[in-house]
């Protein structure tokens, strides 16, 4: 087993980092067949997969989880700590924090449109760490 580790900083609210170029260079040299199991450390962002596009399925998504967890309801966690993220706890945990992708022979077996994405629901801007295992 192998572990590597990413870190990045989002611009809070509602940022997508598309990850997949980055994971694709770090799996290049593996081989066999196996399974990059990714791992988010936090409560107020997830990952998944999505097609990552200049502003379509980008802006969708965000106006789909407003309809689904509005950052304007009422939020128990915000009335008990005093802030202003309740929302942003909500959504993670609905999308999670970890994903399990396929590799064959140093390529990750993802779709031609399907890119592995972080998602920040923060209302600020984050330092992020993604823990990828290598499972062969």
């Amino acid at each position: 087993m192998t572990q590597f580790t990413l870190d990045l900083e989002t611009d809070g609210s509602n940022d997508i980092v598309n990850l997949s170029a980055e994971l694709k260079s770090k799996v290049r040299d593996l081989r066999g067949d196996g399974l990059l199991h990714l791992f988010l450390v936090g409560s107020t962002a997830a990952l998944t997969t999505m097609e990552y596009e200049s502003g379509l399925v980008k802006h969708d998504m965000a106006e789909v989880l407003q309809r689904l967890v509005p950052d304007d309801a009422h939020y128990v966690h915000e009335a008990t700590w005093n802030d202003d993220n309740g929302h942003s706890h909500v959504r993670a945990a609905l999308i999670g924090p970890s994903l399990t992708v396929p590799f064959r022979d140093g390529r990750l077996l993802t779709g031609e449109y399907q890119q592995i994405v972080l998602m920040e629901f923060d209302t600020r801007a984050r330092k992020r760490t993604v823990i990828c295992t290598v499972l062969p």
